[in-house]
């Protein structure tokens, strides 16, 4: 079995104190402590990457491993996001408007489809948790990315995985950093956004049922 985790600096696991306490090597240790069955994970994604440069790596680097994969999970939106809000913090001029959106709809449908047309593999779309939830527009803005998201995935029969309930009223907790949940937090040097090491716990977690629907997982707490 191939377990191939697409997505930005999450997935690539920034701030977890090690790559192997990010969530996707956590998946795959937790089913092999439960399973038989040989499991390889393999991971496509980089920090900053947005939507727009997944697509680009599913196309041109990652076609022969998604095409031997049985699991393939998208995380992917809050670096669209994100982009889209640090200009006006610091220069000022208006937030996110639909283009944003509408550029991300297509590009969650393009590498979506090109999973489909080379593999069999599950696919699983992760919700994006909200790093600032004292923020009224970053509530709405990944409300609307999430909702995109669940749209898309229904479209081509995947599965969504709600990372955002994972960490609702948990971000103190779960993420590497946090202050006050404010949008404005991310003028302060460093971005209070990535998971720490027992946010990427959570992750695997609760993706682990949606990776492996019909196997066993067992999850050591550290």
């Amino acid at each position: 079995m191939i377990y191939t985790a697409l997505g930005d600096s999450i997935t690539f696991g920034d701030n977890a104190s090690s790559p192997r306490l990010a969530y996707p090597h956590l998946a795959v240790t937790a089913y092999q402590r439960s399973n038989p069955r040989t499991i390889k994970g393999y991971v496509l994604a980089r920090s900053g990457w947005t939507s727009s440069n997944l697509l680009d790596a599913v196309l041109w680097q990652g076609s022969e491993m998604i095409k031997r994969s049985s699991v393939v999970s998208v995380w992917i939106g809050g670096v669209d996001l994100a982009n889209a809000a640090i200009t006006p913090l610091v220069n000022g001029g208006p937030f996110p408007n639909m283009e944003l959106l509408l550029q991300f709809r297509r590009n969650l449908s393009a590498i979506l489809r090109q999973i489909r047309k080379t593999s069999s593999a599950r696919i699983v779309c992760c919700t994006q948790y909200n790093p600032f939830p004292s923020s009224s527009i970053a509530v709405e803005w990944i409300g609307r990315l999430n909702h995109t998201t669940q749209g898309i995935a229904a479209a081509y029969d995947a599965k969504v995985a709600p990372a955002h309930k994972w960490f609702e009223g948990k971000q103190a907790e779960l993420i590497d950093g946090y202050r006050e949940g404010q949008l404005e937090d991310i003028l302060g040097g460093t971005l209070p956004i990535h998971p720490n090491d027992r946010g990427h716990r959570v992750i695997a977690n609760g993706l682990a049922p949606y990776l492996f629907p019909k196997s066993k997982v067992s999850s050591k707490k550290k």
